[in-house]
C-alpha cells in the first residue's frame, strides 16, 4: 500500500477505522466498530440575575463547548484494540484529536454534496452569528444546499487556529431572505450556533462533509469491561477543544 503521510488523528467510528501501521480509512477497505449510542450536549454557560421589580439580566459567562458521550457495540478484540489503543496514545486528556459523529457525516440533503463552499465577504467578524457562502447551485429551489441540523467547520489559510463546529440553524437565499440581507443567487446566508469563535477571511474552505470536531477526554482514566461472551464494552466521554 506504499508510504502515508501521517498517522491518523481521527477516533475511529463506523465509518472510519485504522490499520495496523496507524493510517486511517475509510470504511470502504474494513469497517470501523459501530456507535450504540450517542449523547451530544451543547454547553453555553450563562449569567442570570433579577432585580426586585422582576427583571431579567442575562450575560454570557463563558465560551460555548460541544460536549458528546459515545457508546461503542460490543466489539470483538480485533475491533476494540485499535480503538483503545489510539486513546491511550491521547495520554488523558493531554493530547486532542478529531471525531466524526455519523449522523452528522453528510448533510440532511442527499443532494447537497459539495465540498467546495466558501466564505464571501472580505471578513466575518468574530461574534456574527451568520455567514454568506457562496458556489451554490443558482436555483432558489435547489436541496444541494445546507439544511437545519447540519454541521461544518471551517479551513481558513489565514487562521490555521480556528477550529470550532458549527450546527446550521437557518439558511436564506436570493428569493427569501432577511431584510437588507439578499445574497446573489450561487449564495447563501447561513445562520449557525454558536456565534464566530473567530474572524473569517475571504474564500476560506466550508466543510460539511464529514466535519471534524477537535475533543478531548474529559476523564484521564480510560477502562473497559470484557464479558463472558468474549466481547468488549467502552464508552467515552468527550468535550470540544478549540486550538
Amino acid at each position: 500500500m506504499g508510504s502515508f503521510t501521517a498517522f491518523t488523528d481521527r477516533l475511529p467510528d463506523p465509518n472510519w477505522t485504522i490499520r495496523d501501521t496507524g493510517e486511517g480509512h475509510a470504511s470502504s477497505y474494513t469497517a470501523g466498530p459501530g456507535f450504540a449510542s450517542i449523547k451530544f450536549s451543547s454547553e453555553a454557560p450563562v449569567q442570570i440575575n433579577r432585580t426586585n421589580s422582576g427583571r431579567v439580566i442575562t450575560r454570557s459567562s463563558g465560551g460555548h463547548t460541544w460536549k458528546i458521550d459515545v457508546t461503542y457495540n460490543p466489539m470483538t478484540r480485533a475491533e476494540f484494540e485499535p480503538v483503545y489503543s489510539f486513546l491511550l496514545q491521547r495520554n488523558g486528556r493531554l493530547n486532542p484529536f478529531y471525531v466524526v459523529l455519523p449522523n452528522q457525516s453528510a448533510s440532511r440533503s442527499s443532494t447537497f454534496t459539495s465540498t467546495t463552499i466558501r466564505a464571501d465577504a472580505a471578513e466575518h467578524a468574530a461574534g456574527l452569528d451568520y455567514m454568506k457562502q457562496d458556489v451554490f447551485p443558482t436555483d432558489s429551489a435547489s436541496t444541494a444546499v445546507p439544511q437545519i441540523g447540519d454541521m461544518f467547520t471551517i479551513s481558513d489559510d489565514k487562521d490555521s487556529l480556528h477550529t470550532k463546529a458549527y450546527r446550521v440553524n437557518r439558511v436564506t437565499n436570493n428569493t427569501n431572505y432577511l431584510a437588507g440581507q439578499q445574497p446573489a443567487t450561487n449564495e447563501r446566508y447561513v445562520y449557525f450556533t454558536p456565534s464566530l469563535q473567530r474572524k473569517v477571511y475571504d474564500d476560506a474552505g466550508i466543510t460539511y462533509i464529514n466535519p471534524q470536531i477537535r475533543v478531548i477526554l474529559t476523564r484521564d482514566i480510560q477502562e473497559y469491561s470484557l464479558g463472558t461472551n468474549n466481547l468488549y464494552q467502552f464508552s467515552l466521554s468527550l468535550e470540544e477543544a478549540q486550538a
